[in-house]
């Protein structure tokens, strides 16, 4: 295999389209919604929230799993697997904000990645959304075009930008992962032997994340806490609100273009709030 990293052959929309077309074979990145719009299901903000109905949620077996298998074939995706991270939050310079009425009063302008439904998410959170590719981020924020970065696990926001950045709130708004995702005609044409050699790897390395993103995102907080990043949880209260209102607009904006069977899915399974 040739393997390339990151924007070593284009952005994240880029490299999707190339999956597609069969340029690219294998694939370990997030599933663009220009093919379909469904696949938004994997972004929709606040399905679940905690770890145990996560990783329940979007292991291979789970029920966002079963949901997004048959929207992949459809566009000529095999998908192999997940790779999850963990729960995102707002990174942010100078200020923060842990309610929808405090990041309206302050303007707080963030970084969101340019997937459908997460500006609006961010919106709907009380931000102003600013959808920009990840290799312009750190330019974007150095230059005060935005305020921070939006939707990522802390160790995005702490590798990449702590020089830049200040504070961490917790929102929990969204669960960061990766899917393995190969072109079918690539995934066709290999004898049953290759196929397998494949499938067994991924396998291999999803129950490795499975079983260690909560331990590695607990470090990459604690970490970035002693470099001088002020880490947030927001309060029960707070969460709660954000939750609500989140749902409220988002939910109902998504369901146009994800579809009634797919919102019916989410509604049956999402996780509800303690």
């Amino acid at each position: 295999m040739n393997v390339f990293y990151q924007g070593e052959i284009g952005g994240p929309q880029e490299l999707f389209d190339q999956l597609s077309r069969g340029n690219i074979d294998l694939f370990l990145g997030w599933p663009q919604t220009s093919y379909d719009e469904r696949l938004g299901v994997l972004t929709l903000p606040y399905l679940t929230l905690g770890w145990d109905e996560a990783l329940d949620a979007y292991g291979k077996d789970g029920w966002i799993s079963e949901v997004i298998d048959p929207i992949l074939s459809d566009i000529g995706l095999e998908y192999l697997g997940p790779f999850p991270e963990g729960f995102g939050g707002i990174a942010t310079a100078d200020t923060y904000a842990t309610n929808y009425e405090e990041a309206q009063e302050k303007g707080i302008k963030l970084r969101s990645q340019p997937i459908f439904p997460l500006p609006q998410t961010i919106q709907a959170m009380g931000f102003q959304a600013v959808p920009i590719d990840w290799s312009e981020v750190y330019t974007s924020i150095q230059t005060g075009v935005v305020d921070g970065d939006s939707s990522n696990v802390i160790y995005w926001d702490y590798t990449y930008f702590n020089d830049l950045l200040d504070y961490f709130v917790h929102s929990k708004h969204n669960f960061s992962f990766y899917t393995f995702l190969m072109n079918q005609d690539s995934w066709n044409a290999l004898d049953e032997e290759d196929r397998g050699i494949i499938a067994d790897a991924v396998e291999i390395v999803v129950n490795e994340q499975f079983e260690n993103a909560r331990e590695e995102d607990e470090k990459w907080i604690q970490t970035a806490q002693e470099e001088g990043m002020e880490y947030i949880v927001p309060s029960d209260e707070e969460m709660a609100a954000w939750i609500e209102r989140v749902r409220e607009t988002v939910w109902v904006e998504a369901e146009e273009s994800l579809g009634a069977d797919v919102m019916s899915a989410v509604r049956e399974h999402a996780s509800e709030p303690k």
